[in-house]
């Protein structure tokens, strides 16, 4: 017969095993990317904000594993040679971001991945989505390029 501490032991492993499970990584994208961002290549055209709202801070960060593309739906100039991305993203504490620039004299369009931090690999990381910007320097002045974001 089974004492009620142990049930109640064996209830909490099961449940957590549970949710542990659901939440692993079988190739999806996680939280805060965009399934069509993964479809393709393609170049979108995010919003420019006049009046720039800026969320939690991001630095670039090429370390990040398993790297994934990410969309960002708006931008704003910062300088004259840098703007500013914003994006959705899992929990800070584990995931970051890494970007890639292409410029033309038409356009700057601007790669965007999201992964795991180095030092969170292994770590139990909450489900949350959190509202990012990451400043982005660019070669030459902004002037009248477009903005695309690359997918």
């Amino acid at each position: 017969m089974i004492s009620i501490r142990s049930a109640c032991v064996l209830a909490a492993v099961t449940l957590s095993m549970g949710v542990v499970s659901g939440c692993g990584h079988s190739g999806d994208a996680g939280p805060g990317s965009d399934s069509a961002a993964t479809s393709g290549s393609a170049a979108i055209t995010p919003t420019e904000q006049a009046q720039p709202q800026f969320g939690r801070r991001f630095t670039a960060n090429p370390a990040i594993v398993n790297p994934r593309p990410i969309a960002f739906d708006s931008w704003s100039r910062v300088g004259d040679d840098r703007i500013a991305v914003n994006f959705r993203i899992g929990s800070p504490d584990c995931n970051g971001v890494d970007v890639t620039t292409t410029e033309t004299g038409g356009a700057v369009t601007v790669a965007l991945r999201a992964g795991t931090l180095p030092e969170a690999l292994g770590r139990m990381c909450t489900m949350i989505e959190a509202f990012g910007t990451l400043e982005v320097q660019l070669a030459r002045p902004l002037g009248n390029r477009k903005v695309n974001a690359s997918t």
